[in-house]
């Protein structure tokens, strides 16, 4: 009888176990499903988000060659055309970025894009160019240019912590006129020659048709590529549990910022890298004045609160680029060398 009892116990064990895995087998496919979705919905939104930056490198670069080219067509002279189409062109990403977010709501990627754009094309950029080799600074860029920037970094800074954390229209206002005085301010020191751009290769002559051909495809690239890059940041964000924040400052910022990082490891590959640091202190300049004041002529931007943390980082990369070069007008490996450790402590700090 005992045995006979035990070996019932055996059997109903045995069903009960068949039944937990018969029950179990659905969960476990339903799981392995999700996890196959995930992975796709992951690559594609990848995908989706390197076309964005594809189509909004290109279409900048399309658009400032069409409307360069139209404008000294018209006559305009070549400076004026470098002061304003061309320096502004390399903002158009972040521009298009940065308005695409706000107009969608996500404006925790408008800041994040032009904050983390700006530390890491100091930090990261400058600091890979420097290590690369040493790096020659002009004297206009060192007395004025850097201050500039950290005063202009701790405008946007000032502007975001105060009231509602929103910056409005009369910001956007403030941020255009300061713009329109640092362009008065390039244009005066072009015309001493100390910013005065080396001759152009005769180009060969090109078509109206094609000029207006290349600022329209130009534009309407930017237009898609913006959109397309905005929604798979935000769907990644999603999917990962991140903060559109921490998209922002990150993923975002770094695919706006590439045309900068290719340009100057490029030229400090080629020796010539002495340009760098001045074209990096007026991107980041524009990506506040015209980008970020921009953003707030057309819509209000929130400021979240997690971004004062940020923004004094972004100052302090600008403060630190200024003590770097202040003595000898030049950044050299050592200064490079903090500023990477410097991107590698703030990466590690967003990480947390």
């Amino acid at each position: 009888m005992r045995m006979s009892a035990q070996g019932s116990l055996l059997q109903r064990q045995h069903a009960d176990r068949a039944v937990s895995s018969e029950k179990s087998l659905p969960t476990r496919l339903s799981r392995a499903y999700e996890k196959e979705e995930r992975f796709v919905d992951v690559v594609i939104q990848i995908g989706l988000l390197a076309l964005g930056f594809v189509l909004l490198v290109k279409g900048a670069d399309w658009f400032v060659e069409g409307a360069s080219r139209l404008a000294e067509k018209f006559g305009i002279p070549q400076l004026v055309i470098g002061l304003t189409i061309v320096a502004m062109g390399t903002s158009l990403p972040e521009a298009a970025v940065s308005v695409s977010a706000a107009l969608k709501g996500s404006a925790e990627i408008t800041i994040g894009n032009i904050v983390g754009s700006n530390i890491m094309n100091i930090l990261l950029i400058l600091g890979l160019t420097a290590l690369i080799t040493p790096i020659a600074v002009q004297k206009s860029t060192v007395r004025y240019e850097i201050p500039f920037v950290i005063v202009v970094s701790a405008i946007l800074v000032a502007m975001g912590a105060a009231g509602d954390n929103l910056l409005h229209l009369s910001d956007g206002l403030i941020l255009w006129a300061l713009m329109l005085c640092y362009l008065g301010y390039l244009l005066v020191i072009a015309k001493k020659g100390g910013g005065l751009p080396e001759e152009m290769p005769e180009e060969k002559p090109m078509p109206v048709w094609k000029m207006l051909a290349l600022i329209v495809l130009g534009g309407a690239m930017i237009v898609l590529g913006s959109d397309v890059a905005v929604d798979a940041a935000t769907e990644l964000a999603m999917i990962f549990g991140m903060s559109e924040r921490l998209i922002g400052l990150t993923i975002v910022a770094f695919g706006t910022s590439l045309p900068e990082l290719v340009t100057s490891v490029t030229a400090a590959i080629k020796g010539k890298a002495d340009i760098a640091v001045g074209n990096i202190v007026g991107s980041n300049i524009f990506n506040i004045l015209f980008v970020v004041g921009t953003s707030a002529l057309i819509t209000p931007v929130a400021y979240a609160p997690e971004f004062l943390t940020d923004g004094i980082v972004c100052i302090a990369a600008a403060v630190l680029l200024w003590i770097c070069v202040f003595k000898n007008k030049r950044l050299g490996r050592v200064g490079g060398l903090l500023m990477l450790l410097g991107y590698g402590g703030y990466f590690m700090y967003l990480m947390r």
